[in-house]
């Protein structure tokens, strides 16, 4: 049986997905942003959280035995817990276009969220005594205010929750991918935003190429090749202790056209978290936060549910791989953080 190729859609972007838009704002005086992804109505959602360290929002009501209200958006966001105040922020913006689910005469927007750590990237190591006037909220508001306009260009490495981002040794940042597969008369479209923030690294030790190269399509994280043969067991391991707990996570948000149930969601969201699996390592540790987030807009149809789904999260799965590399690929250096552009072929940062 010959198989129909997966291409990533003309933006190679979540935007893809008919009806999802997006939005971006980062905060003035410290390293840190926020990033919303919005559907165009209230869409089965479900999330899947693996690292040992989550600072999430609205996630149990995504779980089965939940009552199933329909997610109007999910928010990425940095600021370590204190950043969560953006949901807030744009739970007020939405509330005010009339968005949320009906309460009587309220209204209350349906906003899952999550966080990164970057309270010690930056300037914001140096003068920590600076988060006393959270910024958050106002992010929040910010970026869903552009998202609610129809913005779906989506910015890659050093914006919104991506700003103030690290990467295993790296400037980390946020990127996206798509891919869409037509057959049968259908098209089925699923896509990607990511915040990459791991503790573990993105690349392969010892050189420029990224963990994800596998999947790279058309150059769009460099195209740089693995190195050939067996790595050395060197390049295998990792410095574990010298690392704090709580201080990363990588995020995604997921989107798909096809008109999956909740439990299908989250099937999806639980193979897209492989995304991550090809792109860093380690990854899923007791020091990581990782989450990730599904969105079916239900725009196709499933016509077999276990092969849709199954298709769904393999797509899923390759895009947030992509999504991770290119939000590095696209990063730039900050103090004391070099970026992907800034290093040589050995992996080794150049004078900057």
């Amino acid at each position: 049986m010959s198989l129909t190729p997966m291409t990533p859609g003309p933006l190679n972007a979540i935007t893809d997905v008919a009806g999802i838009t997006v939005g971006c704002a980062e905060a003035a005086d410290r390293p840190t942003g926020t990033t919303i992804v919005m559907a165009p109505h209230p869409v089965t959602a479900a999330a899947a959280v693996t690292g040992g360290a989550p600072g999430t929002r609205g996630v149990t009501i995504l779980q089965d035995g939940s009552i199933e209200t329909g997610v109007d958006a999910v928010i990425l966001s940095g600021g370590s817990a204190y950043g969560l105040d953006a949901v807030g922020g744009a739970m007020d913006v939405l509330r005010r276009a009339g968005r949320g689910y009906a309460m009587g005469s309220a209204r209350v927007p349906i906003i899952p969220g999550a966080i990164i750590f970057d309270l010690l990237t930056g300037s914001s190591a140096a003068a920590p005594t600076g988060w006393e006037d959270p910024p958050w909220f106002a992010l929040g508001r910010q970026a869903a205010e552009e998202a609610l306009a129809g913005n779906r260009t989506l910015p890659l490495g050093n914006a919104g929750a991506g700003l103030g981002a690290r990467a295993g040794g790296v400037k980390g940042g946020q990127g996206t991918a798509s891919l869409t597969w037509k057959a049968g008369g259908r098209t089925v479209t699923t896509a990607a935003v990511a915040v990459a923030n791991p503790i573990g690294r993105v690349l392969i030790p010892g050189s420029r190429a990224f963990w994800a190269a596998p999947f790279e399509r058309d150059g769009e994280f460099g195209g740089v090749p693995m190195p050939p043969g067996p790595l050395p067991a060197t390049a295998l391991d990792f410095p574990f202790e010298s690392f704090s707990t709580g201080t990363a996570t990588t995020l995604s948000v997921v989107a798909t056209t096809l008109d999956l149930t909740r439990g299908q969601c989250a099937r999806v969201a639980r193979m897209a978290h492989d995304g991550f699996a090809r792109a860093i390592r380690p990854v899923h540790t007791p020091l990581d936060g990782d989450s990730i987030f599904v969105l079916a807009t239900g725009e196709t149809p499933v016509t077999d549910p276990v092969a849709d789904t199954a298709r769904a999260g393999m797509m899923a799965a390759d895009c947030v791989a992509r999504a991770v590399a290119r939000g590095v690929h696209a990063a730039a250096a900050i103090p004391g953080m070099p970026a992907w552009r800034d290093l040589d072929d050995t992996g080794t940062p150049r004078d900057i």
